[in-house]
């Protein structure tokens, strides 16, 4: 947050303090900048800062003609990452063994690969690939983004086969040896926070997950899932 006036920063550390440790809890109203300016004695300017940069952060939310509030913070909840890998759709498979109600809806067309997606599948970049994007939803409301990209040879061409990668790769005699992940944080894009109904300041955790057969990738997938809703398990046997 750029500005002139750096005393903006100690109105913005007491009150964050003051919502972490429970003093300012979920809901609660956070002083106009009138009162800000009063009780931090600092101008106008640093007070707006201040509270634009907690909003940034993601703990306040303002509403119109009301003022701002602490944000609810909800209850990060498990994603499983090696749990129901054979399944169609391993993220909602891990919710509904949580008890959550799980939808979601998918779009297959073909693409180009272009160089980023044939180096991840060890194709060149004129090869036509099948990409799938998915929306999943838990009791309604939108919990995460998938697109997978598949070589168009191995790719699901009927809409109502909708087999797990690794039993349609065994049928056609592919043996699905090793799942890679890579994760990432990053700011989310616009067409993401309108997607997944995510809060000012909310980050994304980026998966780029690519199935492989021996040496050679046969899936590869871009998986986005909101920063403040989920905690990423990995179990690592020994």
């Amino acid at each position: 947050m750029a500005t002139s006036d750096p005393v903006y920063l100690r109105v913005v550390e007491d009150i964050r303090r003051q919502i972490i440790d429970g003093t300012l809890p979920p809901g609660a109203p956070i002083p106009s900048r009138a009162q800000l300016t009063r009780k931090y004695q600092v101008g106008e300017t640093a007070a707006r800062h201040a509270l634009r940069a907690l909003a940034g952060e993601g703990l306040i939310i303002g509403r119109v003609g009301s003022g701002h509030y602490v944000r609810d913070r909800p209850v990060l909840a498990p994603l499983h990452r090696w749990r129901f890998l054979d399944h169609p759709a391993p993220f909602a498979a891990d919710l509904q063994a949580q008890g959550r109600r799980v939808t979601w809806d998918w779009h297959s067309e073909p693409v180009e690969a272009g160089p980023d997606l044939g180096r991840r599948l060890k194709v060149d970049g004129s090869a036509t690939l099948t990409r799938t994007q998915y929306i999943f939803r838990g009791d309604g409301k939108p919990l995460q983004l998938a697109t997978s990209y598949e070589p168009r040879e191995l790719a699901v061409h009927g809409e109502d086969e909708r087999r797990g990668l690794v039993a349609r790769m065994q049928a056609l005699g592919i043996k699905v040896t090793e799942v890679v992940e890579s994760v990432h944080t990053r700011p989310p894009r616009p067409a993401e926070i309108d997607a997944l109904h995510l809060a000012a300041g909310v980050h994304v955790l980026h998966v780029e997950r690519t199935h492989w057969a021996a040496d050679r990738p046969v899936e590869t997938s871009d998986i986005v899932i909101p920063g403040d809703r989920f905690r990423v398990t990995y179990s690592m046997p020994l």
